[in-house]
């Protein structure tokens, strides 16, 4: 598969006025670059999404990429799967990002054609015939309020024996881990070539807007749901990912 060339990530290298984090077109030109320096273990993620999406494909049905951004998890299937009459359905609410998509779309032509682009709420989203549903560090943007209802939807919209791919920014009860993690990931985006500055900035952008939750918290709304056999597939400091499945 063709690579998308990265710009570097420097939107919070010099001194910033507060404000909170929007998926703009500054964010979407440089989010390559970001997401993989700022998410341990980005890489493999993605990489196991098609994976997953390859073993759980249903023949005529639709895999979403729920908070797509740039497609990384939707080329990921896109390329992997092999079934017939599927469609990969990439869904988000940045037109910045849909349409560096789009335009990356242009460029492989044979994937083109099983993907299909969407720009709107996922709160108002359609979810049919899904044999696969990705949200890979989407849900921690949605409102607190708002993301039971949304799983009831996806969980609704999903065919029997589907699976639902979720990773998150995460948060421990005990605040002694707590803190550890947060200290082990600063140091991870040091060694990523971040200053404490850009760390310090873009941690202040995101307070408002990227709320994470506890492992449990979310095992326990997925299970209330009716998901069933839910689990941690992958976990690197206060990041995770989770399978679960209808």
């Amino acid at each position: 598969m063709k690579k998308s060339a990265q710009n570097k990530d420097r939107l919070f290298a010099e001194k910033l006025l507060p404000g909170d984090f929007v998926f703009d077109e500054q964010v979407a030109s440089v989010f390559e670059d970001m997401i993989n320096r700022s998410v341990p273990g980005y890489s493999t993620i993605i990489a196991m999404i098609g994976v997953l999406a390859e073993r759980y494909c249903q023949e005529q049905s639709n895999i979403y990429d729920l908070g797509c951004s740039l497609g990384g998890a939707t080329l990921a299937a896109a390329s992997r799967v092999t079934c017939n009459e599927f469609s990969v359905i990439a869904i988000d609410n940045s037109t910045a990002m849909i349409d560096r998509l789009q335009s990356r779309l242009t460029e492989l032509p044979e994937l083109e054609q099983k993907i299909e682009c969407r720009c709107e709420l996922l709160q108002e989203a359609q979810i049919s015939d899904a044999s696969v549903v990705v949200l890979n560090f989407t849900l921690q943007f949605i409102p607190l309020a708002d993301r039971a209802n949304l799983l009831k939807k996806i969980y609704n919209g999903m065919r029997p024996g589907a699976v639902l791919i979720i990773s998150e920014k995460i948060i421990f009860p005990d605040e002694e881990l707590n803190q550890l993690f947060i200290e082990m990931y600063h140091s991870f985006k040091e060694d990523m070539g971040y200053s404490k500055l850009e760390i310090s900035q873009k941690r202040a952008a995101l307070e408002k807007v990227l709320l994470p939750e506890t492992l449990v918290k979310h095992r326990d709304r997925l299970q209330d749901i009716g998901f069933h056999s839910i689990d941690v597939w992958f976990q690197c400091f206060n990041f995770a990912s989770m399978v679960a499945f209808k």
